[in-house]
Parts: structure tokens; sequence; C-alpha cells
């Protein structure tokens, strides 16, 4: 059990240290990013409306 162990942990070194970039590494990327792609237009959209009204309460009390 304990050189299976050892040879197990060689392996994950080994990757590591080499840097692949597996089938699950991309499948967690895209769980991440979709989201994200999903959500950020309607940030931006929120974003701007909260800039235009800023921009016109400022303008509004300068009259």
């Amino acid at each position: 059990m304990k050189k299976w162990r050892e040879r197990r942990e060689a392996k994950s070194r080994k990757r590591k240290e080499e840097g692949k970039y597996g089938f699950w590494d991309v499948m967690m990327d895209i769980l991440i990013w979709v989201p994200e792609l999903i959500i950020l237009p309607f940030r931006l959209v929120y974003l701007l409306f909260r800039l235009f009204g800023r921009m016109f309460s400022d303008g509004f009390d300068s009259i």
C-alpha cells in the first residue's frame, strides 16, 4: 500500500510540475466561466443605469 501511495504522489507531483491541462481542468474552467458570461451583460447595464442616474442627479443639483 505504501509503494502505491508513493507512486501516486510522484505522478501527481510530475503532473503539477509539467503543467498539464487535462479534460477536467477544461470542464472546471467552463463551469466557472459560463455563469460569469451570463451575468456580465446584466451587471454592465446596471452599472450604466447607476452612472447615468448619478450624472443626472448631480446635474439637477447645480441648477
